[in-house]
């Protein structure tokens, strides 16, 4: 698992050659628009929903809230995973809005990874005043 991590789009130049780099430049565009149209400290559910007008504005591919089926053995079981968005069919999305991301925030969103065999996830928090911080994984296993 690899990960990156920045502030603002020009803490992370987008790499020639890491997969689904213009699919993650095009929506971290669409994060910082949201997060210059609503700055900080609104809830979680504010941001999830300007997203998504903000996605499909861009004509971006996405599924909201889309729940996951897991299983124990061959037994499918009644709880369901429910990450925030699936972007462009491949990157799974987890939003926060709080003050700072931490380890249970990344093993989250490394759990909705695995269970949907994706290979690239976005951890974005909107809770931070001064930019969104967020954190780009990679699963190369799914690539």
């Amino acid at each position: 698992m690899l990960y990156h991590q920045g502030n603002d789009i020009t803490s992370h130049q987008v790499q020639e050659g890491e997969p689904f780099a213009q699919e993650g430049y095009a929506l971290m565009g669409a994060v910082f628009e949201v997060y210059n149209e609503q700055g900080f400290g609104v809830g979680e559910e504010i941001y999830q929903e300007s997203l998504e007008l903000e996605l499909a504005h861009r004509e971006i591919s996405y599924s909201a809230k889309p729940k996951i089926q897991c299983f124990y053995k061959i037994h499918s079981l009644k709880k369901r995973y429910i990450p925030d968005l699936i972007v462009f069919k491949e990157i799974v999305v987890e939003l926060k809005a709080v003050t700072g991301l931490n380890k249970d925030h990344a093993g989250q969103l490394m759990n909705y990874l695995r269970l949907t065999k994706s290979p690239i996830g976005y951890l974005i928090n909107f809770g931070r005043s001064g930019g969104v911080e967020w954190k780009r994984f990679i699963l190369s296993e799914y690539l």
